[in-house]
């Protein structure tokens, strides 16, 4: 489906709306995703309607302006604005982060909240997000191939393919994504960057969460799905079969956890 084209704080961005007439969802794809990442992982029922808008930089949305959480974060307030607030907000990794800090700083927009595989608690730059920095890093300063070479042949590549294969495939497809300047760009901002939010914030969340993790996962550890869940009274935490050993039964878990989350409301 062609997206629809928005102009939210100076930008052109491209929404994806799946239709119909079932509970609207926003629900946010992850760090250099777009919203084919989160039409895979968001339940195929009619009882839901999913609206993801691609953040600048990604997608179909151009890359203008800052480039942020917070940032990303405020175009997706922008968009619930327009629609019919408050509705449930969640999404993968970078998404996950975005909807956290929605929940916080706008809490009149959200109505439920869903944690998909977080790659953040409350601190910036998690040692967890080194591997994406260190991408961006060799981008900015090699030709493509160069720079996976550089990568391919270093610590965190080795260690990831004993370890986290699913985040290694997902790593090394940043060296054939385009403008490489902004892959660069938008790798070592994001990495270094947080949602923005406190252990008093999160204590203070009082709608329902469902917070979903997975395994063998270097960048989304279940350690920061197993922190969330402790830190944000009364959320529903569900441990995924590891993406990289079995995606279908991934998917198939992720599924079956947000449809019973999302038939609540």
């Amino acid at each position: 489906m062609t997206p629809q084209r928005v102009k939210i704080n100076g930008a052109s961005l491209a929404l994806h709306d799946s239709g119909g007439p079932g509970l609207p969802v926003v629900f946010q794809h992850g760090l250099g995703g777009d919203a084919r990442q989160t039409t895979e992982a968001f339940p195929p029922d009619p009882r839901f309607r999913r609206l993801t808008l691609e953040c600048r930089g990604h997608g179909a949305s151009d890359i203008a302006g800052p480039l942020s959480i917070a940032a990303f974060a405020d175009d997706l307030a922008a968009l619930i604005e327009s629609l019919d607030p408050p509705l449930v907000i969640g999404g993968i990794s970078m998404g996950a982060a975005i909807a956290l800090r929605l929940a916080v700083t706008r809490p009149g927009l959200v109505r439920g909240l869903c944690l998909i595989r977080p790659a953040w608690v409350t601190e910036a730059a998690p040692p967890n997000m080194r591997p994406n920095a260190e991408v961006g890093r060799l981008l900015a300063a090699l030709p493509a191939m160069q720079a996976r070479a550089a990568f391919m042949a270093g610590e965190t590549a080795r260690r990831l393919a004993e370890t986290s294969p699913d985040n290694l495939a997902s790593l090394t497809g940043f060296f054939a994504r385009e403008p490489q300047a902004d892959t660069a760009r938008l790798l070592m901002a994001i990495s270094a960057d947080g949602p923005g939010v406190t252990v008093g914030d999160l204590a203070g969340l009082a709608i329902p969460v469902l917070i979903c993790g997975t395994g063998a996962d270097a960048i989304h550890p279940m350690a920061h799905a197993n922190a969330l869940a402790a830190l944000i009274p009364h959320a529903r935490l569900v441990d995924l079969p590891p993406k990289g050993a079995d995606k279908p039964a991934h998917l198939a878990a992720l599924h079956a956890a947000l449809t019973d989350f999302l038939k609540e409301f």
